[in-house]
């Protein structure tokens, strides 16, 4: 599975998204049924532009829910991959938050996007669960009702 993440992640292989997608569909505890938005976890705008895409919203994508983009990077800090446990929980802390909404009702818009929803926050890789605990903590300021995570793959520690 590493090498397959790896060949979509870094290899510009997008076609692998849909299989990805498929194969994460498939697991029992999934329940696409019973969310309301899919949220992929966001790349910080240079790192989105370098690689090309964000392999959690081609995953999300695919797996045929309606998919929604209320959480940015609000800051870059380096790669997670390769950083030792308690440097990737710092590494993450405070770089998420909602969408920057530059007026008012933009801001509603992408509270009111998020309130009251189930959410099915989805991501590549789980290391120590750093970026999804700080995505689910701002989706949860916001008034999800409840915010829960799918992942293609663990990493090993």
């Amino acid at each position: 599975m590493r090498a397959i993440v790896q060949a979509f992640k870094y290899g510009g292989h997008q076609t692998l998204g849909p299989r990805l997608a498929a194969h994460l569909a498939t697991h029992p505890h999934l329940h696409l049924d019973s969310v309301d938005i899919v949220v992929p976890v966001p790349l910080h705008p240079w790192r989105r532009l370098t690689r090309g895409f964000n392999q959690a919203e081609r995953v999300a994508r695919a797996l045929g829910a309606p998919v929604a983009h209320p959480l940015a990077r609000l800051r870059w800090r380096p790669a997670q991959a390769g950083l030792p446990a308690e440097a990737r929980r710092g590494n993450v802390h405070g770089t998420v938050g909602l969408w920057p909404s530059f007026t008012a009702r933009g801001a509603a818009a992408v509270r009111a996007s998020v309130a009251g929803a189930r959410v099915l926050l989805v991501d590549d890789v789980i290391t120590t669960g750093g970026t999804l605990s700080a995505c689910a903590q701002v989706l949860r300021e916001a008034g999800a009702r409840e915010v829960r995570a799918a992942v293609i793959a663990r990493a090993e520690r």
